[in-house]
């Protein structure tokens, strides 16, 4: 187990379509961290920068782009992509400088200016990038993706679209209440049920938009922190960051063919799964002192998939316990109290970001209406292109 590290402070960015640089939300998101931390830029050591692959070269370069933006200080910097998982590998990276001893406060900042409609890959003709492949030899875009995965719940454990259409009616009861989120308006099944077929057996109300957005963190090591008084903070205590291991016998973005079984065993338990494990594993921890959890949404069925992959129930229960209400704000172990990205959209190197800041504001007790009575842990899950892996673990 690792020493834990110290959330000073969480902003965000509200998300939505705002036709601005992606510059301007990650400012945005890093200014109002460091006014909820209490510190001034030049306090902060070290910056650390999740890329965005659509914004030209200063998306590249985040970590020194967002430097320049808040004012050179002779900051250490970072910049860091991993498709959806980059803020956790931001997070990540920022962590390993504080228990290094090479910063004592480091300021971690995501944002994006995504496209309108869905996500494509890069241009150009990349035969040995399956993410291209994916697009120019199946046509495969990531609604028909989802579809996959929906139609396969379906076939092996009777998952419903009624099941479906009732995460989109939660998370989107939750997003009415987040200022921070792009649709703040509750849905009903009726109206998940009536929007267009976008992938069947998905609706558009089944898959998360392309938003812009930003999200930031301050954090630091317990030291600098008990020095500033702050004797309680919220406390990260994981960061997962893992790969897939050979061989996968289950199709996974991006991948259109799976490695061969015939002479090696299967790997026990999926990709995603792993991911958790590895946080449970360093943190101490287990689902069941889980208070909350924020997961990656980007289709209704995929967040049932999460819920057996975090732990909270056994393969093939999602929708079981999505029934039960105990993924809903009130529930058991409430799920996206954020709204999730049925609320928010994707802003791709924000996105791992904005999960902590919900961890965070539940911890301290002040998430609002939202807020789930005595939080005391969370995990956040996700995953990028290219087997990485994302789950980060916060206590109080």
């Amino acid at each position: 187990m690792t020493a834990d590290i110290a959330v000073l402070g969480a902003g965000m960015h509200p998300w939505g379509k705002w036709g601005r640089s992606f510059v301007t939300y990650g400012r945005a998101a890093a200014r109002a961290a460091l006014a909820d931390a209490g510190l001034d830029w030049t306090d902060v050591g070290s910056i650390v920068g999740a890329d965005t692959v659509r914004s030209g070269y200063p998306g590249y370069v985040a970590g020194a782009t967002f430097a320049q933006a808040l004012g050179w200080q002779g900051a250490r910097v970072t910049s860091v992509y991993a498709a959806c998982a980059s803020g956790a590998q931001a997070i990540g990276a920022a962590r390993a400088q504080i228990l290094g001893g090479l910063a004592d406060v480091v300021l971690v900042v995501g944002a994006d200016a995504a496209p309108k409609g869905f996500f494509a890959p890069a241009g150009g003709d990349r035969p040995d990038d399956p993410d291209w492949l994916r697009f120019r030899v199946l046509g495969a875009t990531n609604p028909a993706y989802f579809a996959l995965y929906a139609r396969r719940r379906m076939a092996l454990y009777g998952d419903t679209a009624e099941d479906f259409a009732q995460v989109k009616v939660k998370n989107a009861a939750a997003g009415a209440l987040n200022p921070n989120a792009r649709y703040r308006k509750p849905v009903t099944a009726q109206e998940v049920a009536a929007s267009a077929v976008v992938a069947d057996p998905l609706r558009l109300l089944d898959i998360c938009a392309t938003s812009d957005g930003g999200a930031a963190l301050v954090l630091s090591s317990m030291d600098f922190a008990r020095a500033r008084g702050v004797t309680d903070p919220v406390r990260i205590r994981a960061v997962s960051t893992v790969t897939p291991t050979y061989p996968r016998t289950v199709l996974d973005l991006p991948d259109i063919a799976t490695d061969s079984v015939t002479a090696v065993r299967p790997a026990a338990g999926s990709f995603r799964a792993s991911i958790a494990r590895a946080a449970y594993e360093e943190a101490g921890l287990g689902p069941d002192d889980l208070s909350l959890a924020e997961v990656y949404d980007l289709s209704t069925a995929l967040e049932l998939e999460w819920y057996e992959d975090i732990g909270l129930c056994a393969e093939g229960e999602g929708a079981k316990l999505l029934r039960e209400g105990a993924t809903a704000l009130g529930g058991r172990v409430p799920v996206n109290t954020s709204g999730g990205l049925a609320s928010f959209g994707e802003a791709v190197p924000a996105q791992a970001i904005a999960q902590v800041c919900e961890l965070t504001w539940q911890l301290r007790g002040t998430a609002a209406e939202r807020q789930v009575p005595g939080a005391r842990a969370g995990i956040t899950a996700n995953q990028g292109l290219f087997g990485h892996g994302s789950a980060v673990i916060a206590v109080r």
